[in-house]
């Protein structure tokens, strides 16, 4: 049988204050069209379809129009990831499994087993995004160290693991879908540090040999991670962040039948716009224009800040979003914070310790969670 292997969406994120709506429109329905043209089995979105738990109804109307989209080709399997509110996933999941949209919000003992249109069995062990505060109870988060927490939560998950996979059989394809963190695994761009490193982190042997394939998100960085079975991140289909290098995005196309290793390949998406960043002096600036396509652009100016410079700047390269004082001499005093009106909550407050000189990432940690739970939906 054939998977499509896609995650880490963000749908809502924007970049210096400029949305990208029509971005993620067009990224998805390419990846839809993908879908019909590798004539795929059964899609897979490993977690993070919404920048933020509670998105706007233009994010929810373009994930859930394009989750339908996928689902007119095959069956779509989604397990949210950290970015995304459970329960409101869990709130539409009914109407999604009327159109073979499958729901997995929760750890549940049972996998899911579905059966493609020429007969071959699928089993699917789905794990959501999983916190250390959902994992680990809360006298242990208080009372153990870092080092402690991280044995806790990887051996946790192990069993969380071992439990979901007993199921799976030689007669079938057998994946695993999951949004986590496997120790090794680099950095793409634009995750949550402090929910992606330290206490997060779970051991590629907690996947069996049993498994034809693990689906994994939450690092936007495409790679493929050693381990007793495939598993594999297939990155995000679009660059996220200026940190992000990956120019070349796209989605995974795994065949795999009974019996045999699964083969893997990358088909590449070419929607989206680039995010690149050039520096110089304003003259050397100048002998750069037009040599960045449509490409969202970071500059960097190495001349002493003065009025009107941003400007200048942004006549050269209208698509500058974040323009930089990027002067080496130490007396040039550089902007300090982010306008607070385009800035996130998670950047800010980074900012905030970092102005104290505070360095704590399980601290970010539980600000991001809070925020997230403050911002989610409640039941009536």
């Amino acid at each position: 049988m054939r998977l499509l292997h896609t995650a880490d969406w963000h749908v809502g994120k924007a970049i210096g204050g400029r949305s990208r709506a029509d971005e993620h429109e067009a990224v998805l329905a390419e990846i839809a069209d993908i879908a019909r043209r590798e004539k795929v089995d059964v899609s897979i979105v490993a977690g993070d379809l919404f920048d933020t738990a509670a998105p706007s109804p233009e994010s929810e109307r373009i994930v859930y129009r394009s989750l339908l989209e996928l689902a007119r080709h095959a069956p779509v399997v989604v397990v949210p990831g950290n970015h995304d509110s459970d329960r409101r996933l869990a709130a539409i999941a009914p109407l999604l499994d009327l159109a073979e949209v499958n729901v997995r919000c929760f750890v549940e003992r049972d996998s899911i087993e579905l059966t493609t249109q020429t007969g071959e069995a699928l089993r699917l062990a789905l794990i959501p995004w999983l916190s250390q505060r959902y994992i680990v109870k809360a006298a242990e988060l208080m009372a153990k160290d870092a080092g402690d927490l991280t044995g806790q939560f990887s051996s946790r998950m192990r069993s969380i693991v071992t439990a979901l996979t007993e199921g799976f059989s030689a007669d079938a394809v057998n994946v695993v879908v999951g949004h986590m963190t496997i120790a090794g695994g680099e950095l793409g761009g634009g995750e949550r540090t402090a929910q992606t490193i330290f206490d997060y982190w779970v051991d590629p042997t907690i996947f069996p040999n049993t498994a034809h394939y693990v689906a994994l998100g939450h690092l936007h960085k495409a790679q493929q991670m050693a381990g007793p079975c495939p598993i594999h991140y297939c990155g995000s289909p679009m660059q996220l962040d200026f940190s992000d290098k990956q120019e070349a995005k796209g989605v995974l196309v795994v065949d795999a039948t009974p019996g045999a290793p699964a083969t893997v390949r990358t088909v590449p998406i070419a929607s989206g716009r680039k995010l690149r960043t050039l520096a110089g002096t304003i003259a050397e600036l100048t002998s750069m224009v037009g040599t960045a396509d449509d490409a969202y652009l970071r500059i960097l100016v190495n001349e002493s800040a003065r009025v009107g410079l941003g400007d200048e700047v942004r006549e050269l390269f209208p698509s500058a979003v974040k323009v930089i004082i990027d002067h080496d001499d130490p007396k040039v005093v550089k902007p300090g914070r982010s306008d607070r009106a385009t800035t996130s909550p998670h950047d800010l407050f980074t900012e905030y310790l970092a102005e104290r000189d505070i360095d704590d990432p399980r601290l970010v940690a539980l600000f991001d969670e809070l925020y997230e739970e403050a911002h989610a939906p409640h039941p009536a």
